[in-house]
C-alpha cells in the first residue's frame, strides 16, 4: 500500500524551483524593418522548460479533478468576489478554499492565451508563489 500524496503536490513541487528558474524572456524582433520583405515578428515570451511543465501540470490537474469544475474558473472567481484579470494578484488568499486558489492559477494560465506575457507577470510579481503556498497550506504541508 503506497503513501497517499498531498492533493496539490503535482503543482506545489514548483515552489522550490521558482527562485532558480529564469521563467521566461521577452523576444522582441529588432532585426526586421516591417517591410513586406522583412515583416516584424510580434513580441512574445519564450518561457522556460519549468514554466511549460507547470502549465502542462495545471491542465492535467484540471482534467484529473473534474469535480472542482475548474473549467468554470471565471464563475468561481466571481462567486468569491474576485475579478478575472490582473487584479487577481491582489487577492488575499489566506481564507480562500482550494477550488478558488486553483481558479486563480487556471485563470492566470488561460490569460496567457489572450495576452502574451500575462503569466510571466503573475510569476514575477509573486502571485504564483502566493497561490502555490496557499495550496501547500491547504495540503497541511510546511511552507
Amino acid at each position: 500500500m503506497g503513501v497517499e500524496q498531498p492533493a496539490f503536490e503535482s503543482l506545489t513541487k514548483y515552489l522550490s524551483k521558482l527562485n532558480t528558474d529564469t521563467l521566461g524572456t521577452w523576444i522582441i524582433d529588432r532585426e526586421n524593418d516591417g517591410t513586406p520583405e522583412h515583416p516584424i515578428q510580434m513580441p512574445f515570451v519564450d518561457y522556460s522548460d519549468m514554466v511549460h511543465r507547470f502549465i502542462d501540470d495545471v491542465y492535467e490537474y484540471v482534467e484529473t479533478c473534474k469535480d472542482l469544475e475548474l473549467n468554470r474558473y471565471g464563475e468561481i472567481l466571481e462567486r468569491n468576489g474576485l475579478e478575472w484579470g490582473e487584479s487577481m494578484s491582489a487577492a488575499d488568499v489566506s481564507t480562500l478554499d482550494a477550488q478558488c486558489v486553483m481558479a486563480l492559477i487556471v485563470g492566470a494560465v488561460c490569460a496567457e492565451r489572450f495576452c502574451d506575457g500575462v503569466l510571466l507577470g503573475f510569476f514575477r510579481d509573486g502571485s504564483i508563489r502566493k497561490w502555490l503556498t496557499r495550496l501547500k497550506e491547504i495540503d497541511g504541508g510546511t511552507v
